[in-house]
């Protein structure tokens, strides 16, 4: 019975994705166990046509409203509605998905991209989430480095502003987008850091029933480069071409290994998209047929939007649409397609 739509568990409940509580571990996890001896799910090791679930960022910070970085997209839900589906392809198809990958942003407040990283010529730090800073934001002078924080860094201050006019010159170079100061967001240790609850939960409830674990990735955490994808920071090097980052081959390789990969998560146009992007390009490097392992789902990811700001919604379309002509499947959470053992 592991391969039919399964039933979702009365015990769980996925319409809380705008909440937190606390998971009760292990009343959940004897619930899943007796769930799968009910329901024949034989564990995840015994799967002839292995599917990995690859969720990007689906934490607090970015997933629910009055959080840090709500993604809202245009509905002014988005993530919320995203979370609520994920968590049902999960337990409907709790005996169909081998693994769960799930991706952490991870943050300080010192980093490149938060507003104490940068102030004006009277001191003040930029508004996150409304300030966009081009290369001739900083040869002007406009923005420049926080002694402050070039201090908690341990870094010089002349050496930091050297380099962060090579980064955002860099950025232009290799069409990323330019540096966005963003709200504080992903701190490590904060509730803002955790997986959604009802994410966590059918996570709980999957290595349960399934006699597995998932696999989590934290990403971010180099202070002096973005790290919208979860295979690699926006810029490898410092203005010295020292190494900030590197590639995580070792996931691609992971990723690579499953006979389908889904995708869903947060934010459609930015750590998904770019995250899209860097396995598109290991792909066409070892054989572009592998593209159709990827399937995308649409209606599980949302664009950053902020009223007034910012809406990337026609860069996420943009960049779905070149996916599927490079031959990955664009494909929505109960698209039957997705289980298509050919």
């Amino acid at each position: 019975m592991s391969a039919e739509l399964l039933p979702i568990p009365p015990w769980v409940a996925p319409a809380r994705a705008d909440e937190v509580w606390r998971v009760p571990y292990r009343e959940r996890t004897e619930q899943a166990e007796a769930w799968g001896r009910r329901h024949g799910i034989r564990p995840a090791a015994a799967d002839e046509r292995r599917v990995c679930l690859l969720l990007i960022d689906c934490q607090n910070t970015f997933c629910l409203p009055g959080f840090e970085l709500f993604v809202a997209g245009r509905s002014g839900r988005g993530a919320v509605e995203d979370s609520t589906r994920i968590c049902e392809l999960i337990y409907r198809r709790l005996g169909r998905i081998t693994e769960i990958v799930a991706t952490l942003d991870t943050h300080t407040s010192a980093q490149i991209f938060h507003p104490f990283f940068w102030v004006d010529a009277e001191g003040r730090h930029p508004i996150g989430g409304a300030t966009i800073i081009a290369p001739e934001d900083v040869e002007s002078g406009r923005w420049r480095v926080n002694p402050d924080a070039a201090a908690v860094l341990g870094r010089d201050v002349a050496w930091l502003q050297r380099h962060t006019l090579y980064y955002v010159r860099r950025l232009a170079e290799t069409g990323k987008y330019p540096l966005m100061v963003w709200p504080y967001h992903a701190l490590l240790g904060s509730a803002g850091h955790a997986l959604v609850s009802a994410i966590e939960e059918a996570l709980v409830v999957h290595a349960a029933a399934r006699r597995t674990a998932p696999r989590l990735v934290v990403k971010g955490e180099h202070p002096l480069t973005e790290h919208y994808s979860a295979l690699g920071p926006e810029v490898l090097e410092d203005a010295d071409n020292l190494p900030i980052g590197r590639r995580n081959h070792e996931l691609v390789e992971h990723l690579l290994g499953f006979d389908a990969v889904l995708v869903a998560g947060q934010a459609k146009s930015h750590c998904v998209a770019w995250t899209i992007e860097d396995l598109l390009q290991d792909v066409r490097r070892r054989d572009p047929s592998l593209a159709r392992k990827i399937h995308l789902l649409e209606d599980c990811s949302s664009p950053v939007v902020i009223p007034g700001a910012v809406d990337f919604t026609d860069q996420a379309e943009a960049a779905y649409a070149r996916f599927a002509q490079a031959g990955m499947q664009v494909v929505r959470s109960t698209d039957l397609r997705l289980w298509d053992d050919g």
